[in-house]
């Protein structure tokens, strides 16, 4: 007994029998148990008794353990006879094995099912994914499409049911657009959040070779509690961190060809001459020569990319550190990607596994060219005459004197240089501290920093410099997130109960800035970009010098706390809070809350399912949560008032007067989502099949829009406010179906599908700021046609497309529309009323179809997915489909009949002919590969080698190059008349362990 004594009382007396002092002391964090270590070895076989090597043999709850060698074989030290060893492999299900009394154990890994027991990361932390309550999808390595990946999104594509991926160019810089669960905003981004291990970036912020798994956080009870982060759902990608192991060296090498999947069949030489003899062009326009501009001014690109990884250390240090090399090609002449990204790990334990540290750096280089307009000049090269030459009788340029602004196109690509240089360095330290059993604390500290250094020049013989004398810009972006998160974290169990109490802090902060300048009429040409003071603008009186700077910064600091309770693993409850203030809202609305709380009951579970036996897994869960989207500017919510650039005279002084840029509201607010998702988790018949239905309806409230405004009282027109609201309702299935699993021969299959609803519900519930009507216009043709796209309306989803409706041509080529009352009318007596909505550019479906196959060591997988129920304006088709513009060259198409009557007369129009059904089926992706015995090589671990084909095939009717358009935001489906052509890429590769 101990007492504790005040004054001249006893004020407390604390009793501590034998056993409760030992069970104190053993919780203490440098206590050590007198034990006697037991030596364990062991092989480690597949289900055909082949030997594996590199699976991790670890001692549960320690930082022992070691991997199998070449042979499968492994020796580790155990603490005593209690002691449980857990043997685990990519894409083999885990085992665990109590030692005993046993000195050496034979163990057989079978291959991993989808099973709900896997572990999947939720936001801060982990769970089994049968203890999930909410909407999480998870792919593993194992899983990911194989072959050439852009970034993290290609590996996931069509894999995750409510995802979609779209690759809407072929840009070797561009990276993937990723939508879930149809569009929440207006004017806000449509993004995921998107964090590698835990810190902020983007989907190429890591090599897709260095991915270990990614998770999407789907649903609001899961995301929210990433606060004004996960309106638009959270992926979360985690990279390769081994545990301690033999060193070991992986290489990773591909190398592949490109070819442009579809090109639009445009006149060629000998169909322009035809029409010439037809009367569509005059005779003049035949210049006499043969020239394919879009063969001038590309290539078929050959790429290669290299990942080098190395990995070892022991029980108590462990180190993982890459090296990936990527030197991409595009299609257009000098367009490129060159990039070097590096990251090491390292991870060390202390004090007998209580004190966990990890240290992770990313470095990454990226180069690319990007001095020309190459949607420009792909426009130039498909409409110019193909019976015209690059060069003139002189040797010189030759371009059109009719000034129809139609351009040599190569000429652009060799009379500039330019070139894009990004850096980004990030650096994070995790601290995990034990002080007790089952309870962790945890700092997060990670820096982000990232420059862009941007150079462009064009030459003093450059068309663009005919009023001056060549031209040359500079600039510098920075950027540098710094964020600091610590979080506690306590499981306690107590007979059926378990408790995980999560609580954290979140602060970031965001500094960007930058700098430019730019001059001409330049002496020589040997400076390009590297010498602006040189070049003589400012004696011009159309100078065209210029210098601007910015800088601004945001703060983002959170509050929130998660309780997890699972009672007898059949009943489970999660709810969490999140409070959160950014310094992007208004004075009245610094701070927010976020709410969620989701419920699961594992059905297979209960006493009645005993007797179904070919249900092994059976899970309800309904869920509900509120998640933010802040504003894109830091500055919104403030009036904003800058020094104008258009300076007058007076008085013999030059006064830079100032004008209001922004007016303020201190009522700017996050947009608020809240989502109600209803789902079930299923495994039946032995894990044969197994997968997910969910229900779900999203409903999003005060979203941001720029409202006019009087002037005055206000200072500026506009303001940016909260006033809209939008719906989406949608379902999603994924289905895992092991069709065939013997010793010698598996196919398994992965079906998605989902179905999403959008509805814009209202533009404004604030009587403050209203609009004349209950819509507003979106999207644009461009010149020459020069009218909108999309109307979004209220009552309506957002994406349609609104126009005048041809329903036929008169006798002489003239568009017949369909008027406001259903009747025919003549497009030229056509008013503005008489448009109406003519599709929408969001798909309602999207699916997917992954086909793996192996026999013995060879192995096939197959990636389908397809986008259903949408539209898409073939911009092609409306501006080279009409044999009236003869300036420029056009598609073949133009000189048929339409609808089998006449050939178009009428003047270019924006009207449903060109409007067209999106509906796709893509054969993504095949990959082919072989899997070499390497039993009898002292050196060499593993080797594989594969063939891979991306973007193989596309079943549609639509015309236009790629039905996998943009189709994000009001103005979804527009396929642009300049985009980058879409490419088909064929690859070998192999990948070795040593």
């Amino acid at each position: 007994m101990i007492k504790l004594i005040a004054g001249a009382g006893i004020v407390s007396c604390l009793c501590f029998t034998p056993a409760t002092l030992s069970a104190f002391a053993t919780d203490l964090p440098f206590h050590k148990k007198a034990t006697v270590a037991i030596t364990i070895s062991g092989v480690v076989k597949d289900a055909k008794g082949d030997p594996l090597p590199g699976i991790s043999v670890q001692v549960k709850d320690s930082q022992r353990g070691t991997s199998t060698d070449a042979k499968g074989a492994f020796t580790i030290e155990v603490p005593d006879a209690e002691s449980i060893l857990v043997i685990s492999g990519t894409g083999f299900a885990p085992q665990e094995i109590k030692v005993g009394n046993q000195t050496s154990v034979s163990v057989t890994l079978q291959l991993r099912s989808a099973s709900l027991d896997e572990v999947v990361v939720v936001g801060y932390g982990k769970q089994k994914k049968g203890e999930v309550t909410s909407a999480v999808a998870s792919v593993k390595s194992e899983d990911f499409t194989k072959g050439f990946a852009r970034d993290a999104g290609q590996l996931i594509q069509g894999k995750v049911a409510g995802v979609a991926v779209v690759t809407a160019s072929g840009d070797p810089n561009a990276t993937t657009q990723i939508s879930l669960r149809g569009s929440s905003t207006i004017m806000s981004s449509t993004q995921p959040l998107v964090l590698i291990d835990g810190i902020p970036g983007a989907l190429n912020t890591v090599a897709p070779e260095d991915i270990e798994s990614i998770d999407v956080l789907k649903d609001g009870s899961a995301a929210a509690i990433y606060g004004t982060r996960g309106t638009n759902g959270v992926v979360l990608i985690t990279t390769r961190k081994k545990g301690s192991r033999a060193a070991t060296i992986a290489y990773e090498g591909q190398a592949n060809i490109q070819t442009i999947a579809r090109k639009m069949d445009f006149l060629d030489a000998a169909g322009y001459r035809r029409g010439i003899q037809e009367g569509v062009f005059p005779a003049n326009y035949d210049k006499g020569t043969s020239t394919d501009w879009l063969d001038l001014i590309s290539r078929n690109p050959v790429s290669h990319s290299h990942n080098i990884t190395v990995q070892g250390g022991n029980a108590q240090t462990n180190y993982v550190a890459s090296l990936n090399v990527r030197r991409w090609q595009g299609f257009f002449l000098r367009s490129e990607n060159e990039q070097l990204t590096g990251r090491a790990d390292i991870n060390h334990s202390m004090f007998d596994g209580k004190l966990k540290i990890n240290l992770n750096v990313i470095g990454r280089n990226r180069k690319y060219f990007d001095a020309p307009n190459y949607a420009y000049i792909y426009r130039q090269a498909i409409i110019r005459n193909p019976t015209d030459s690059v060069y003139n009788y002189l040797g010189n340029w030759k371009e059109d004197p009719g000034g129809y602004n139609y351009d040599n196109p190569l000429r652009p690509i060799e009379e500039v240089s330019g070139e894009s240089v990004v850096n980004e360095m990030r650096y994070n330290a995790n601290i995990i501290f034990t002080p007790i059993r089952n309870l962790n604390l945890k700092l997060l500290l990670s820096s982000v920093k990232r420059t862009q250094l941007f150079g462009y020049a064009e030459n003093n013989s450059h068309k663009a410099s005919e009023r001056r004398t060549g031209y040359a810009s500079r600039s510098d972006d920075y950027l540098r997130d710094n964020l600091m998160e610590f979080t506690t974290d306590y499981t306690r169990q107590f007979n059926l109960h378990r408790i995980t109490l999560l609580g954290g802090y979140s602060y970031q902060d965001v500094t960007a800035e930058g700098f430019g300048a730019s001059n001409s009429n330049f002496p020589t040409d040997l400076y390009t970009y590297n010498r602006l003071q040189s070049g003589d603008a400012l004696l011009l009186a159309n100078n065209t010098v210029t210098i601007t700077s910015f800088k601004n910064n945001h703060k983002l600091i959170g509050f929130f706390g998660r309780l997890n309770y699972v009672f007898d693993d059949k009943y489970m409850l999660m709810a969490s809070m999140r409070y959160e203030g950014s310094s992007k809202f208004g004075a009245n609305h610094k701070w927010g809350y976020f709410p969620a709380v989701s419920a699961g009951w594992r059905i297979s579970k209960e006493s009645f399912m005993a007797n179904v036996d070919f249900i092994n897994d059976l899970k309800f869960r309904a869920g509900f949560g509120v998640t933010g989207t802040a504003p894109t500017d830091p500055y919104l919510s403030l009036i904003s008032m800058n020094y104008s650039n258009n300076r007058f005279l007076y008085n013999g002084q030059w006064i830079q007067p100032i004008e209001p840029v922004r007016n303020p509201n201190p009522d700017l607010r996050w947009e608020k989502k809240t989502e109600y998702n209803v789902g079930f988790d299923f495994a039946i018949w032995n894990n044969r099949i197994s997968g997910s239905v969910d229900f779900y309806q999203r409903h999003t409230k005060d979203m941001l829009y720029s409202f006019p405004v009087p002037v005055p009282p206000n200072l500026n027109g506009t303001t940016i406010a909260n006033a809209g609201e939008m719906k989406n309702r949608g379902v999603e299935i994924l289905l895992n179906v092991d069709v065939i699993r013997t010793k010698d021969f598996d196919f398994r299959s992965n079906i998605t599908w989902a179905y999403n609803k959008n509805t814009l519900v209202s533009i404004s519930s604030d009587p403050r700021f209203k609009l004349a009507n209950d819509y507003f216009d979106a999207g644009h043709t461009g010149e020459p046609i020069q009218v909108i796209t999309h109307r979004a309306q209220v009552g309506q989803p957002l994406g349609n497309f609104f126009g005048y409706k041809t329903i036929d041509v008169d006798q002489n080529g003239k568009w017949i529309i369909e008027d406001k009352d259903g009747k025919p009318k003549p497009i030229g007596q056509a008013t503005i009323d008489d448009r109406k909505i003519l599709g929408n550019g969001v798909p309602k479906h999207t699916a997917g179809l992954n086909l793996t196959f192996r026999y013995k060591r060879a192995d096939l997988a197959v990636n389908m997915r397809g986008q259903f129920g949408y539209q898409i304006l073939n911009f092609q088709r409306m501006y080279y489909e009409n044999p009236t513009v003869k300036e420029y060259n056009m598609l073949e198409s133009a000189l048929d009949k339409v609808y089998g009557k006449a050939r178009l007369t009428s003047p270019l129009a924006f009207v449903s002919h060109y409007v067209e059904d999106g509906d796709h089926w893509k054969v993504d992706n095949v990959t082919l590969g072989y899997n070499f015995s390497t039993n009898g090589n002292k050196y060499i671990r593993s080797l594989r080698v594969y063939a891979s084909a991306l973007n193989l095939a596309v079943l549609t009717g639509y015309k236009g190059i790629d039905p996998e358009v943009n189709r994000l935001g009001p103005d979804a489906g527009n396929d642009s008349r300049d985009k980058y052509p879409t490419m088909r890429t064929f690859t070998l590769g192999v990948n070795m362990n040593f």
